[in-house]
């Protein structure tokens, strides 16, 4: 038996997931019909992940307007029914008069709460450091954000649950759960009663003006500690963590096809690794996604069952969901629309061949959808990223189905 994730039961719990297509996979020989198994596979999708109803964005606010070369940046926030206000950019290329594709850029994980839209554009005179490094090691040095809006494209940027400003603040938790989640594990014990008094303020509070990186480190090590303890909240809540941000994305998409200077009929959206997770639900599940390109986030569930989620957050998980399809018949859902699938040879957050093999399960799909030429997969060399040569064919694959030449499919 090989090392796997639940060691001996690793094989069982694998066998789950059953040798051919799931039952709502449309490589299944039950569905010929393809609006049909979409619209079935779509709502059973939807009931899974309990997401919260009525997300709807509100007071949107423009807090400051700044030209950088030759952008035009918004700085603003919405409110949600819950939490506190999303932040968000929106690019454009200076001096536009007519309307413009819009693009949905969604920001990466990366293990960093702390920071959400920012790590995807340049949006000031200065970078934070910690900011200049992420973008440097994943991006070439670049905010992808800005690139592709100096292409042509309208770009939102936003944060998403729990990221930057809608991030949850050590100071709102219970001093001695931070303190238990900061602690080695050798130093974990059963709690007393005494444990349970509130103190006063905890032992790590949130970080100050300034950002001083010390401080984001020791609130991202907490937040990647935390990440359990909202999952068994909001599953307890009955929804799931991939629900509430299918949930406020399309809140976001709703904000950008809302704007006079954005053609709702020509949207798109992607991101790398956390973004291409979310670019796989928003673009799988909503027909105002034109084109769609997912970075760096591709694999099958056996890969997450036995090799690699010890390494992934749990904004990936739907309970219910793997014996009605694979992880990528979810981005499948939006055959026969176009999508790029970008991933690298060196990517240690997947198995290779089980990237391979969701690979093959979405050209399969496309296939039997009858529009082999609406996927394209591109596979680079190299580590985790979404570099600058990465960046070109995106966003050329974005001109190709989003630019003048409009292609409208059935929804």
């Amino acid at each position: 038996m090989q090392r796997n994730m639940l060691g001996a039961y690793g094989p069982w719990a694998a066998a789950r997931l059953g040798e051919g297509p799931g039952a709502l996979s449309f490589r299944n020989p039950r569905w010929s019909d393809l609006d049909e198994w979409r619209e079935k596979a779509r709502t059973a999708l939807t009931g899974l992940l309990c997401g919260p109803a009525g997300v709807r964005f509100e007071d949107v606010r423009v807090h400051g307007r700044s030209v950088r070369d030759d952008l035009e940046i918004e700085e603003l926030s919405w409110q949600l029914p819950y939490g506190p206000r999303t932040q968000a950019y929106f690019l454009r290329p200076r001096g536009a008069t007519k309307r413009l594709p819009g693009v949905l850029a969604l920001h990466d994980h990366g293990g960093d709460k702390y920071f959400g839209k920012r790590k995807i554009v340049r949006v000031g005179p200065s970078v934070h450091p910690v900011i200049e490094t992420h973008q440097n090691e994943y991006y070439s040095g670049l905010g992808w954000a800005n690139e592709l809006a100096r292409r042509g494209f309208a770009v939102l940027v936003h944060d998403v649950f729990p990221f930057e400003s809608r991030r949850i603040l050590a100071s709102d938790i219970p001093p001695f759960v931070v303190q238990r989640l900061m602690s080695p594990p050798d130093a974990i014990r059963e709690l007393r009663p005494e444990d349970l008094v509130d103190s006063g303020p905890d032992a790590h509070p949130d970080v100050a003006a300034g950002e001083p990186e010390g401080e984001i480190a020791a609130y991202n090590a907490l937040a990647a500690q935390h990440e359990s303890i909202i999952a068994k909240s909001l599953f307890s809540a009955g929804l799931t963590w991939p629900g509430v941000t299918l949930a406020e994305d399309r809140a976001a998409l709703d904000y950008l096809a809302s704007r006079p200077d954005v053609d709702p009929e020509r949207l798109g959206c992607g991101g790398l690794s956390g973004g291409g997770l979310r670019t796989a639900f928003l673009a799988g599940l909503d027909g105002r996604i034109r084109a769609a390109v997912s970075a760096g986030f591709m694999s099958t569930w056996q890969d997450f069952v036995l090799n690699t989620s010890y390494t992934h957050t749990w904004m990936i998980y739907v309970p219910g969901l793997a014996e009605l399809l694979d992880f990528p018949e979810v981005l499948g859902l939006r055959a026969p629309l176009p999508t790029l699938v970008m991933a690298t040879t060196e990517d240690p957050l997947f198995t290779h061949e089980e990237t391979k093999r969701a690979v093959r399960i979405l050209e399969e799909t496309y296939d039997k959808a009858g529009a082999p030429g609406h996927l394209a997969v591109s596979i680079h060399p190299g580590p985790h990223k979404f570099d600058e040569p990465m960046q070109a064919e995106a966003f050329a694959w974005m001109e190709k189905w989003l630019g003048e030449s409009l292609y409208t499919p059935a929804r």
